[in-house]
């Protein structure tokens, strides 16, 4: 059960069954193998979901968009739909879905339950095999129409994948509005396809760098108020702030540790050095992880909280580095020609995402976490600040074009690039864990 970030509102699940259907053993139907550079997107067709007006259609609307998003499935577009389904709980005719080569079909239906909740309910079927794959059923209020929705899709992508998804998620951002030498910057929140967005700062004051809690729905961000950089932590559902503290020589807002206890950060010192530490939430007290007459910066923790990646200009030029938790072991993991900049561990804590100045452009690669394999995913004018998605399969970032930053997402083969739409400007994006 997933209970929405609101109070007395909440989320069902229930699992649909037919008697004439034999669960599917859990291999996925999509194979992802990020080292060869290509997915070939599996055929889906995902009908309108039945009762409910444009309700139904505007939920299989949601459903499409995010999978084809992804990159690993290629939605057949409605009008090759043969059978037109009028019962979504019964068995379809597999023979006319496979003639138009959809290799899985989705069914599903909207109501009104009497005490005015959204009852939503799909199934998934293998056409090939003849078989319900999944079902389930939600109810909900009509504020969180859209939420069903991405939630049905991550349902469908885990199934046919193997992997979690990552659409019932949302992205704090920094919205961009004005003239490029008088730009309001405002803390913003959406939904991970662009909808909803909802500011959470007035534009007063220049606010920096978000980071999501690796495990609440708060984040942490630097703002210049009072023209000096403080470090807030902001509870999102609440709109409650709490000054971490202030810290006029920082130069890199702090990220999160995995359980949400401490945060990481580079401070400039009265010794002219930028080195790391982490601070503890509960006591504020700080500990200092590099000792270094170099340029240490850009610190982020690995899932498991056992090591951190940063970066530092000590052998010449900045470069990634990896270190245990405590400072211990730091080691040069990167050897490629450029700048490297922006180190993020990935969720899954296989790859390292980063940002990489060379030959006059600015690139967005992943490496695994020794150093090795190292793949540009984007290259560009002017972009930067890779986040990962939770399930660790797609990166957004923010390029600059047409006059100011606008946000970005690709997959980890490169071949999968998506505009994500904003009304203004926008940069800085970091993306939630799954909502719950």
């Amino acid at each position: 059960m997933r209970s929405f970030l609101k109070p007395l509102l909440t989320i069902a699940a229930m699992a649909l069954g037919m008697t004439a259907a034999v669960p599917l053993p859990a291999w996925a139907l999509v194979e992802l193998n990020v080292n060869k550079g290509n997915v070939e997107p599996l055929p889906i067709a995902i009908t309108d979901f039945q009762g409910g007006d444009a309700l139904g259609a505007e939920i299989s609307d949601i459903v499409t968009a995010d999978l084809k998003r992804s990159g690993l499935f290629a939605p057949i577009d409605k009008s090759a739909f043969i059978e037109k389904i009028s019962n979504p709980d019964a068995q379809p005719r597999f023979d006319d879905w496979k003639v138009i080569n959809a290799q899985a079909l989705v069914t599903g239906s909207v109501g009104k339950e009497a005490d005015g909740r959204i009852r939503a309910q799909y199934r998934l079927w293998d056409t090939f095999a003849g078989q319900q794959m999944s079902g389930e059923q939600f109810f909900a209020n009509d504020a969180n129409t859209r939420r069903v929705a991405h939630i049905i899709a991550d349902a469908i992508y885990e199934r046919l994948t193997g992997e979690k998804g990552y659409f019932d998620t949302r992205v704090v951002f920094i919205d961009e509005s004005g003239a490029k030498n008088a730009r309001k910057k405002r803390l913003a929140i959406m939904d991970q396809d662009g909808a909803n967005v909802r500011y959470l700062s007035d534009g007063r004051a220049i606010v920096l760098t978000p980071r999501f809690s690796p495990n609440r729905q708060e984040i942490t961000y630097m703002s210049y108020e009072s023209g000096q950089p403080k470090v807030y932590l902001l509870q999102i559902e609440t709109g409650q702030r709490e000054l971490v503290g202030n810290f006029p020589g920082m130069t890199f807002a702090p990220r999160f540790s995995p359980d949400g206890q401490k945060v990481i950060m580079s401070l400039l010192r009265d010794d002219g050095n930028s080195n790391i530490f982490a601070m503890d939430l509960r006591s504020r007290s700080t500990t200092r992880l590099t000792n270094s007459t170099a340029i240490d910066t850009s610190p982020s923790y690995s899932p498991d909280g056992s090591k951190v990646v940063f970066t530092s200009d000590r052998g010449g030029r900045a470069q990634i580095y990896v270190m245990g938790a405590d400072g211990s072991g730091q080691t040069r993991i990167s050897f490629g020609d450029g700048v490297y900049s922006t180190p993020v561990w990935s969720p899954r804590g296989d790859l390292i995402a980063f940002t990489k100045q060379t030959g006059g452009e600015f690139q967005i690669g992943v490496m695994k976490t020794d150093g090795s394999g190292e793949r540009i995913l984007s290259s560009g004018f002017q972009q930067e600040g890779p986040t990962w998605a939770p399930n660790g399969r797609v990166l957004m970032f923010f390029r600059d074009a047409n006059g100011g930053p606008k946000l970005i997402s690709v997959d980890l083969t490169g071949r999968n690039e998506q505009s994500i739409p904003t009304s203004n400007f926008a940069s800085d994006p970091a993306w939630s864990p799954l909502l719950e």
